[in-house]
Parts: structure tokens; C-alpha cells; sequence
């Protein structure tokens, strides 16, 4: 059996779960290479990583470059002798980095490669309407998301996910799995097997266009849409009530499948009920955040804020 030194890289907390259940196995972990401190907030204070603030508490190196093809980096990761690097939600790596250590630096995708290659890629499986989706464990080349795969674990996805469920039951199938994959390379058995060429599904990183929600396309675009961005980062609209047109994000919606004659984008109100027509029915919102409020369940919204008869998202 090997001895395995692993050098751990990550930033969000979805990394954090996977460091932590590598811990919890006993293995050595010689060092942590994160993202710098940032500032965030209203009073742009600087603000430490998920992962940062983890291997503080585990007493772990850190490492925080700037630049991952410094010689002062390159040379502190060769001086961490580690034999085995873990990339999850990390950034793109040179190839002086990933070549670096002996047993080879794999990656952890929160998809079944070869689709959703890129930056969200559990947002765009529920955004699509998949039913089902992953994480794979890969080694890294010189291109994003393409190594020859190790090992996957299969997921369904239910009707009513949201974004925020599917990340943890993938955070946590994926910590299992990349302790399988360490246990074959420390075993000396990893296989691998390249990915087959199939119709590429990309996940592009998001941005407030694509996450603007287009209320002329049929019910199950728009329902798959909201979910695929519940809680975070939020589907957007703009709302136009009379003479005052604010930006919205819609958070926890309901499909209801029925005809009519509304135009589309109509929004129907009373004291109990939000709710938006579109092509095949309405789309029922069940929380929401107008600019400048708090989100609020749409109920709590009703009370003290009313929508002419007039009024429609656009």
C-alpha cells in the first residue's frame, strides 16, 4: 500500500465537506491551497474562504497564490511533498502544477462527464429538466473538465429539486467518492477510461442574462429555470405596477397547468395568491424578493404591498 500525501484544493464549502470526510479517513493532508482573502459585504471587509477557514481549524499549511505559475508558489507546493493533489471548485491549474505530483492530481465534477463540463454544472442539470445526474472523479489534462475518467456515482433528480437540495446530496455523494478514488490510488488500482464523445450539454458560468427569467416560453422552461437557480444565485425578473417597474428574484414557485386567455406575463393577485401567466398555465410564486426588501414568502408580501390589475413581469 502507498503512502499518500495528499495537497487539497478548494475554495466554496462544497469543498469543505470533501477535505473534512478525507480528514475523518486519516489521510495526510500536507497542505491546503485556497483562494486569497477577498473583500465582501457592504463594509468590504475581507472575507476568508469556506475552505480557508476549515484548515485553520484543523491546524493545516495554507497556501493563497495569486498566481498559480509563480516560481515562490511552485516552489512552496514542492516543498509540501505531497504525492496526490484533490481539485474540487478550484480554478483552472498550469500544467506545472497538476503534472506535479507522482500519483497525478484528479478533480472532483459535480456532473456525469462529458456533460455539464464548466463552471455550474448543477444549476444547468436542472435548468435543462435532466432527471438524473452525478459527480465524477477525472485526472486533469490541459483542457477543462476532459481527463480520462476514474469513477462516477449516478443521482436522480426529483421533479421539484431545487438547486440548493441537489448541491448538498452531490456534496456528499461526492465526498464518498473521492475517498474511493483515493483508496484505489493508494492501492495501486485506479483504472481509467476516456470520455465518450457525446452532443455536448455545456454549464456556463452564470450571469445576470441567462439567469433573467423569459416569460414567453412554455411552463416547464420557465419552472425548471427557477428551480435550477433556487436559492442561489436566483432567477430574476422585472416587475412593471403601474407607473413603478422594480427588479424581483423569484425563489420557491409551483406550476399550475391550465388554460386561459391572460395575456402572457399578466400577474394575478389577491391576499393569498402570486401568481404569473404563461404558455400551458401559471407559474405560482411562493417566495420572492422585490429590490431593495427582504425575501419573504409571497403571502407576507401581499399583505402590505398590492399589484394594480394591470401590472406584469417583463
Amino acid at each position: 500500500m502507498r503512502d499518500i500525501r495528499i495537497v487539497f484544493m478548494g475554495t466554496p464549502d462544497f469543498a469543505v465537506t470533501i477535505l473534512k470526510k478525507l480528514i475523518e479517513a486519516n489521510y495526510t493532508i500536507a497542505g491546503v491551497i485556497t483562494a486569497p482573502d477577498k473583500p465582501a459585504g457592504r463594509g468590504r471587509k475581507m472575507q476568508q474562504s469556506a475552505v480557508k477557514e476549515y484548515a485553520i481549524s484543523q491546524k493545516l499549511t495554507i497556501l493563497q497564490p495569486h498566481n498559480l505559475k509563480s516560481e515562490t508558489f511552485l516552489k512552496k507546493l514542492e516543498d509540501l511533498n505531497a504525492n496526490l493533489q484533490i481539485v474540487v471548485a478550484f480554478r483552472m491549474l498550469p500544467k506545472e502544477v497538476w503534472q506535479m505530483p507522482a500519483y497525478g492530481t484528479f478533480n472532483l465534477h459535480a456532473s456525469l462527464l462529458p456533460e455539464y463540463r464548466g463552471a455550474a454544472p448543477i444549476h444547468w442539470a436542472i435548468i435543462n429538466g435532466e432527471t438524473k445526474t452525478g459527480v465524477t472523479t477525472f485526472f486533469i489534462d490541459d483542457k477543462i473538465d476532459t481527463g480520462e475518467i476514474i469513477l462516477q456515482k449516478e443521482i436522480e433528480i426529483d421533479s421539484d429539486e431545487i438547486v440548493g437540495t441537489l448541491h448538498d446530496k452531490l456534496m456528499h455523494l461526492g465526498a464518498d467518492l473521492v475517498n474511493e478514488t483515493v483508496a484505489l490510488i493508494q492501492n495501486n488500482t485506479a483504472t481509467t477510461y476516456k470520455q465518450p464523445e457525446l452532443e455536448e450539454k455545456s454549464a456556463f458560468k452564470l450571469n445576470p442574462d441567462n439567469c433573467k427569467i423569459d416569460w414567453t416560453v412554455p411552463i416547464d422552461t420557465i419552472y425548471n429555470k427557477i428551480r435550477g437557480l433556487n436559492p442561489f444565485p436566483a432567477a430574476w425578473t422585472h416587475i412593471l405596477n403601474g407607473e413603478e417597474k422594480i427588479s424581483a428574484k423569484i425563489y420557491a414557485v409551483q406550476k399550475e397547468i391550465a388554460p386561459h386567455k391572460e395575456q402572457i406575463g399578466t400577474i394575478i393577485s389577491s391576499k393569498k395568491e402570486l401568481k404569473v401567466a404563461v404558455k400551458g398555465g401559471y407559474i405560482c410564486v411562493d417566495e420572492i424578493k422585490l429590490a431593495g426588501k427582504k425575501k419573504m414568502e409571497a403571502k407576507s408580501l401581499l399583505n402590505g404591498y398590492v399589484f394594480n390589475t394591470d401590472s406584469k413581469v417583463m
